[in-house]
């Protein structure tokens, strides 16, 4: 089974059995928290704005925000590619869009991710007249941008602020994970005992809202996702690396990027100056893995420092350039 059928099976299954149990009244609870009787692991950001809430020190709150943590540090943002249903939302959005929609989009991105790929290919030709620079095509002979604006962070901080405010995590009310849940509920209620208030209409319409304009919602707006990646840019497992030696681009100094225009959270492996978000990111989907078509993409239990930092060269005519590690 190719690993985006695997990821899509499993995250539809875990919230099949979430949904069963929501409207049987098992009391296992949802995504946003889940456990079973004194045990539970709650949403790290609905934990953090419970905290806050009520000016409170709350010690189970506390071992949660430590499990998830511990989490994220092992396998970043994981939950985003193989749990959340906000995603597997995402995928059938797309299954059921026209096969010339999707060839649309699909040219569209591959375009994109090309015309930055031969742009730093492009900037080999001068680099060899440069000291102290390797090559291009890696981002490293590029400036080095700083304080590149994370939207997410400030939706964060809003959450956060919002929360001190008003005496509760608001943005609990708009969380689409949240609002997936409900929506399964309040569908459930009208349908099976005939319980229709305002909120068939309400909780649905955000939702919608928030997947259909909010287009970029992982990438640019989830505040969740903005938390996890203060944790996982300290991650060092089962983060994907490029093997030099095998790339086509920096091997043969051909145009690919591949792994760029399969990543659903705009990830440039390859060019990471370029990409919307870095590694902190990756959420271990192994798309980029399953799509390089020289293999060159592993994703290794440990990465080291020399490994993250290789400098590469795709031209020949740089191969007496002495290649240097950061």
């Amino acid at each position: 089974m190719k690993t985006k059928n695997l990821r899509t099976a499993i995250a539809a299954a875990v919230f099949g059995v979430m949904a069963i149990g929501l409207v049987v009244g098992v009391s296992t609870g949802t995504l946003s928290g889940f456990g079973w009787d004194t045990i539970a692991a709650l949403c790290p950001l609905g934990a953090l704005g419970t905290m806050i809430a009520t000016k409170t020190m709350i010690p189970r709150v506390v071992i949660s925000l430590v499990i998830m943590a511990a989490l994220v540090l092992l396998v970043g943002r994981a939950f985003c590619a193989w749990l959340c249903p906000t995603t597997l939302i995402y995928r059938i959005r797309d299954y059921f869009r026209s096969p010339k929609k999707r060839k649309a989009l699909a040219e569209q991105k591959n375009a994109e991710i090309k015309a930055i790929s031969q742009q730093e290919l492009d900037s080999l030709k001068p680099a060899k007249d440069a000291k102290g620079h390797a090559c291009g095509a890696c981002g490293k002979c590029q400036p080095v941008k700083y304080g590149k604006l994370d939207s997410r962070h400030a939706v964060l901080g809003g959450a956060l602020l919002s929360t001190a405010v008003f005496g509760f995590p608001v943005f609990c009310l708009v969380c689409p994970v949240g609002l997936t849940f409900a929506t399964v509920l309040v569908l459930w209620r009208a349908f099976s005992a005939g319980d229709a208030t305002i909120g068939i209409i309400l909780i649905p319409a955000m939702l919608i809202i928030e997947i259909v304009f909010l287009r970029k919602w992982c990438t640019r707006f989830c505040p969740l996702s903005a938390l996890m990646n203060l944790v996982g840019r300290f991650s060092r497992t089962f983060v994907p690396v490029i093997d030099d030696e095998k790339c086509l681009e920096t091997a043969k100094g051909a145009s690919c990027s591949k792994c760029a225009e399969v990543c659903q959270f705009d990830i440039n492996l390859r060019h990471p100056d370029f990409g919307e978000l870095t590694t902190a990111d990756c959420t271990r989907c192994r798309a980029c893995v399953d799509a390089c078509p020289t293999r060159a993409i592993t994703m290794p239990l440990l990465v080291g420092k020399k490994a993250k930092g290789t400098v590469v060269v795709a031209d020949p005519a740089l191969e007496d350039l002495e290649p240097k590690l950061d």
